[in-house]
């Protein structure tokens, strides 16, 4: 339902005159004299991000797997049986088979008798429940910033937040090619979508490794609430 907002403009016009401005409608964004942001890693190549990540995630207990998309079915089973295997929930997510793992997720697995859950957007109870019971959630990064070690995940109907939340360890795919200096990237990257029209994700979870918190005493607490182990897994040649 659209609504109908009451009297806006003479409130605004209010608030305006009490602080000696003019109301305008055209705002233009400033360009600041220094931008230090842009220079965080501005030359880094992909292979020089790919370090920092790696480094990062020293400091977040994130374990980092290098390989490419001919050994990537191999890499995720050992990833998995790391983790105890038993159940893993997943995305409903086309880039799964782009990456070869249909035969690994489809056949493999539940011949070793891990339970495999793909996300279905007409059962969202059954969804949270199969999330809460899951061992494992696995992800697609869209977008990884190196520098603090982030992977950007897109919510939609077939991606629901879930699946990197409530299971007890997360493995995350990323791409190499989406691997980004920072936060700054990811941020202009998005408002870049919106202003061209194109439909972004109503939630954008930003995620960080297992999930920890320093709030007392800055001692970093890891398995607060979410993941308590997280792996990514670097796809060179995607």
């Amino acid at each position: 339902m659209k609504g109908i907002i009451e009297n806006r403009d003479p409130f605004l016009n209010k608030i305006a005159h009490q602080l000696g401005r003019t109301p305008t409608k055209n705002i233009e964004q400033p360009i600041w004299q220094y931008q230090p942001q842009d220079r965080v890693l501005k030359d880094a190549t992909q292979d020089e991000l790919v370090a920092v990540l790696q480094e990062q995630c020293l400091n977040i207990n994130t374990n980092v797997v290098i390989t490419n998309t001919a050994n990537l079915a191999d890499a995720l089973q050992t990833v998995v049986d790391s983790f105890g295997g038993r159940s893993v929930i997943t995305w409903k997510d086309d880039r799964f088979q782009k990456y070869g793992l249909s035969q690994l997720m489809n056949e493999q697995w539940p011949q070793a008798n891990i339970d495999l859950y793909v996300w279905n957007s007409a059962q969202p109870e059954e969804n949270i429940i199969q999330a809460e019971k899951a061992n494992i959630g696995m992800t697609i990064s869209e977008m990884t910033l190196a520098e603090s070690g982030t992977a950007v995940l897109f919510s939609d109907k077939d991606k629901g937040r879930s699946v990197s939340f409530l299971p007890e360890k997360s493995i995350f795919l990323i791409p190499k090619s989406t691997i980004v200096p920072r936060m700054t990237q990811a941020a202009r990257w998005i408002r870049e979508k919106m202003h061209s029209g194109e439909k972004v994700a109503s939630c954008v979870n930003f995620i960080t490794g297992p999930s920890n918190s320093a709030d007392i005493e800055m001692i970093l607490v890891v398995g607060v609430h979410g993941p308590i182990k997280a792996t990514y897994i670097v796809i060179e040649d995607q």
